[in-house]
């Protein structure tokens, strides 16, 4: 089936002749005439009755009818998105921390300008992403780190000017299996978790950095893995964990992992938006960065 033969078909079934559907159409009647022939032929079905009172459509043909609408506005939209220019944006983000936050910030974005592409980029490492940026092969990228300077999480920057938009708050939680002997244990100490085994996961993942940054060398490390797999040690009574209280707020409603009283103030990360400050290959970039804020 063509389109041009779907037209027709809708031409001829909303004018009853081929020679007012030709009018409509602003085409010879014979041109009209064999694309309707031409679909019936590819169909191997009629598609109209010819009386003399004009074309009427056959049950087949009438099946088609709603088809033809639907194929011809895809086709339309095909069209008008082929040839609408739309923004790219480059973004990377770290994929030991792309399960924070990253879905709800590419959902703000998509809701507040859906004119415009995202393409994400999950790379292992920090630095690699942070050199991404600086160098332009990306524009920008989310990170998580801790309130204040950008890089104040313990990171290394490139250098390079960088500039930053904090976009929301990442309330992090110290959770341990229930009967913990620590969890009625408040105020926490730094003292009272000597010995305790922290999960943690790889060096580059924001959530050991901050662990270390809360905790300093206190507790001992256990390396576990991602976000999932410290979580799920946590509630088998592995150790405790730092984790984002989202991840684990489920755990913490039903009971599966209790939440400990964290030494000093409510721990919490910043998740940012990064780029490069002295040029904006990017039009429009501050704009798209805000529209990913919380």
């Amino acid at each position: 089936m063509e389109l041009r033969q779907l037209r027709a078909l809708e031409a001829v079934a909303a004018h009853r002749t081929v020679a007012n559907a030709a009018k409509a159409l602003r085409l010879a009647p014979s041109s009209v005439a064999e694309r309707i022939r031409e679909l019936e032929q590819s169909l191997d079905v009629p598609l109209f009755a010819r009386t003399p009172r004009g074309m009427t459509l056959t049950p087949a043909g009438r099946r088609l009818l709603p088809w033809a609408r639907r194929l011809l506005d895809a086709a339309e939209e095909a069209r008008q998105d082929a040839v609408t220019e739309r923004p790219e944006l480059r973004l990377g983000v770290l994929e030991a921390d792309a399960a924070a936050d990253g879905p709800g910030t590419l959902t703000r974005l998509a809701e507040r300008r859906p004119e415009v592409h995202v393409a994400l980029h999950t790379l292992p490492d920090r630095d690699g992403l942070l050199a991404a940026v600086a160098a332009g092969a990306l524009d920008a990228a989310v990170i998580l780190d801790s309130p204040g300077p950008l890089g104040g999480l313990g990171f290394a920057l490139p250098p390079a000017e960088l500039d930053h938009l904090d976009l929301a708050n990442l309330p992090l939680a110290l959770v341990a299996a229930p009967g913990h002997p620590l969890h009625d244990h408040d105020p926490l100490s730094l003292e009272d978790l000597r010995d305790q085994q922290l999960l943690v996961g790889p060096r580059a993942c924001s959530f050991h950095l901050a662990g270390e940054r809360l905790l300093g060398r206190t507790v001992q490390r256990v390396p576990t893995g991602g976000i999932a797999v410290a979580r799920a040690c946590a509630e088998r009574g592995l150790g405790i964990a730092l984790l984002p209280e989202s991840a684990v707020r489920e755990q913490l409603a039903s009971g599966a992992l209790v939440r400990l009283p964290a030494p000093g103030a409510e721990p919490r990360l910043h998740l940012r938006a990064v780029w490069r400050a002295d040029r904006e290959a990017l039009p429009g970039l501050h704009g798209m960065l805000h529209a990913l804020a919380a």
